[in-house]
């Protein structure tokens, strides 16, 4: 028996909860213009959302498509700010809730999360699995195909309907969810939604769980699409592989990207999340050491270096940390010629 979402819709959509959520929204954003506009008659605007919500005559209007390079090259679609306003309302109220029911092991957009700790993780299982650079580690590493493109809208529904039994609250969010497409209809989710992060995990926690409670994974470690199993058995992680493959296909709807899938040992360095993992140390990956001596050459501040060499402090890097500074105090003096 899954976890139940107790809330009622009204405590998403009351005007209490658009207010609080327009103080979250607002932050680091009052410089821009749609947010101006919006907020020139800020209580007329959340009435009306609120109205249109109460008469379920509400409808997520269109987004803005441009390109990020973050490295690789990404779409992102932005909604209006109303839409955005809500986005943020609904994801106060679920998120808490959903922060229960994902395991520990996963680590994207969640609070005190993220890539260090997701490392850290990784680590720590090495050395267990291991059994103190006693024994060879195996990785099986795992990154689905076009995830966010490729997410089905109508079993995303038929996950949190698992959860969430309010027929209202399951309308509002079907509204956010079909309001794009990318490939077809009833198909993918907008990089850009503050939702579709939340809705992400949702979505891969079912591989989450079939990870845990099916294959009995202990090593197992997940930051958005990019996931990694750890075992002293090769042939242990070949028969997952195919049992995973089928459960995304199956299940999700989902495929794995059959160019970043690999079983290799922790010995001959295992490439995740930025970083290339050996036994005993880890180094940045070489394709992000060449952007971060570009980025310093083609923008050479202060901010840029503490922040790179922040960074750096999570490896073993200190010929790279020299370099980075050389190029930065070169280019510095060269820019104030």
């Amino acid at each position: 028996m899954h976890k139940q979402f107790t809330h009622i819709f009204h405590t998403i959509i009351s005007l209490e909860n658009l207010l609080e959520a327009w103080k979250e929204f607002v932050v680091g954003k009052h410089k821009r213009r749609d947010v101006q506009e919006f907020e020139r008659n800020l209580m007329a605007n959340i009435i009306l959302l609120h109205q249109e919500l109460v008469a379920k005559t509400y409808v997520h209007l269109g987004y803005q498509q441009f390109k990020i390079t973050d490295p690789k090259l990404r779409d992102i679609h932005k909604a209006g700010v109303r839409d955005r306003l809500l986005h943020h309302a609904i994801y106060r109220k679920l998120y808490p809730f959903f922060e229960r029911v994902f395991i520990a092991d996963s680590y994207s957009c969640r609070n005190n999360k993220g890539t260090h700790k997701a490392i850290r993780r990784f680590a720590t299982f090495c050395h267990v699995v291991s059994k103190n650079n006693t024994k060879t580690v195996w990785v099986l590493k795992c990154d689905v195909k076009k995830f966010f493109a490729s997410i089905d809208q109508e079993i995303l529904l038929k996950v949190l309907r698992m959860y969430i039994s309010n027929e209202d609250i399951l309308w509002l969010l079907d509204r956010i969810i079909s309001s794009f497409c990318s490939t077809r209809k009833g198909v993918g989710l907008p990089l850009g939604n503050l939702t579709s992060q939340l809705f992400a995990n949702v979505y891969l926690n079912e591989l989450d769980q079939f990870m845990k409670h099916k294959l009995k994974t202990k090593y197992y470690v997940r930051y958005a699409d990019d996931f990694v199993i750890l075992s002293a058995d090769k042939q242990v992680l070949y028969s997952m592989l195919l049992k995973i493959n089928n459960f995304l296909q199956e299940k999700l709807s989902l495929q794995l990207h059959p160019d970043k899938v690999f079983i290799k040992t922790l010995g001959s360095g295992v490439d995740f999340l930025g970083w290339v993992h050996f036994p005993d140390h880890r180094v940045l990956r070489t394709a992000a050491k060449r952007r971060m001596i570009q980025k310093l050459i083609a923008n050479p501040t202060d901010t840029i270096l503490q922040s790179y060499l922040g960074l750096l402090q999570h490896g073993n890097t200190s010929k790279l940390r020299s370099i980075i500074i050389h190029e930065a105090e070169k280019n510095l003096v060269s820019s104030n010629i």
